[in-house]
């Protein structure tokens, strides 16, 4: 049997591109009822520069939201506004979701050891759980608040000031959220995706705020609270379209059309008989494939290893965010693959 791994090279692969972002209010409302995948083939730098990208947008989205929460706080004091105390909240939960993601960016650029061979690309995944567990958290919160005064009414005091207050939390958020989510897509970040649309959810929350005051404002005492009902289902729609994404990632799933790409970039190699096999994974932001080529069995080893290199090469210029593919040539005699005797019961069924 003629087997071939290829060996890394030495070069490294930056694979560069353009994703059309679709920004502003509009945008980012319709975005909380659409359902989109975030395993479009984005283009992105190396994995170092991608993580200092991502942990830039971490802290100044921190600081911007501190500084929002901070103000709405102040409000909040003088006001006595419950709706706005729950966006001040949510405000701050947000801010505090930069914490496990800087962890999750800090990890990955520790070396693979012998219990962690794949590295730690995974720490992202399990950010992601965290900041769901955030984005559901702040919507059960959003319902009780409403709920509760329905049920109890309360006096809002400076509503006008309230308005305001909302009005810079949206600026704030969006601000944020938008920030987040195009260098999350552009560095194939999942969990700073998620976390750019649970800030997004809290602008539109904010938006909730201003719309509940301007009620009130008019004599009519519900609007807060119904409005809070009404973004607490944005909000679960957010939550089930963030939780499909880190599900799927965390399932290994992958876009079928990235297998197609990976399968028609191998089949134009020159040597390659046939594509057996491809599986690709994230880990991280990052993209890992392995495949199964066929080649000519009466070929020497070294020209089998250089087919397979060529396909290797060839995977790591066409495919963005992939970084590393291993290639196994199997050898084909008259189109019918041999050298497979010793292992075949191993993967035959057995009855």
């Amino acid at each position: 049997m003629s087997q071939t791994h290829a060996h890394d090279d030495g070069h490294h692969h930056n694979h560069r591109g353009h994703h059309r972002e679709d920004d502003g209010l509009i945008a980012g409302i319709r975005e909380l009822f659409v359902r989109h995948s975030h395993d479009a083939i984005d283009s992105v730098d190396q994995a170092l520069a991608e993580s200092n990208d991502g942990m830039r947008a971490l802290k100044l989205s921190l600081g911007v939201l501190a500084i929002t929460a901070c103000l709405e706080l102040g409000v909040v004091l003088i006001s006595g506004s419950v709706a706005l105390l729950g966006d001040t909240i949510h405000n701050f939960a947000d801010a505090i979701t930069a914490i496990p993601l800087g962890l999750a960016f800090w990890l990955e650029r520790k070396s693979a050891t012998r219990r962690y061979t794949y590295g730690y690309g995974r720490a992202e995944d399990l950010a992601g759980i965290f900041i769901l567990t955030v984005i559901a958290a702040s919507a059960g919160f959003a319902a009780y608040e409403a709920i509760d005064r329905l049920i109890h009414p309360q006096t809002m005091h400076q509503v006008g000031l309230v308005m305001v207050a909302g009005v810079v939390g949206f600026i704030g958020n969006e601000l944020v959220a938008g920030y987040r989510i195009r260098v999350g897509r552009r560095i194939g970040s999942a969990a700073l995706v998620a976390d750019g649309h649970h800030a997004r959810t809290d602008g539109i929350t904010s938006l909730g705020v201003v719309a509940g005051a301007v009620g009130v404002a008019f004599g009519f005492a519900a609007a807060d609270p119904i409005m809070g009902l009404l973004i607490t289902v944005a909000m679960l729609g957010v939550l089930r379209s963030v939780a499909t994404d880190i599900y799927r990632r965390l399932m290994d799933s992958v876009d079928p059309m990235l297998v197609y790409q990976v399968e028609a970039a191998l089949s134009g190699v020159n040597g390659v008989e046939k594509v057996e096999e491809v599986r690709i994974r994230w880990i991280g932001h990052e993209l890992r494939a392995e495949a199964i080529i066929v080649s000519d069995g009466r070929l020497p080893l070294s020209e089998a290893h250089a087919i397979a290199e060529q396909a290797r090469h060839r995977l790591l210029h066409e495919v963005p965010r992939l970084t590393e593919a291993l290639i196994h040539s199997d050898p084909a005699l008259n189109g019918q693959v041999t050298g497979h005797d010793l292992t075949a019961h191993h993967f035959t069924p057995q009855p």
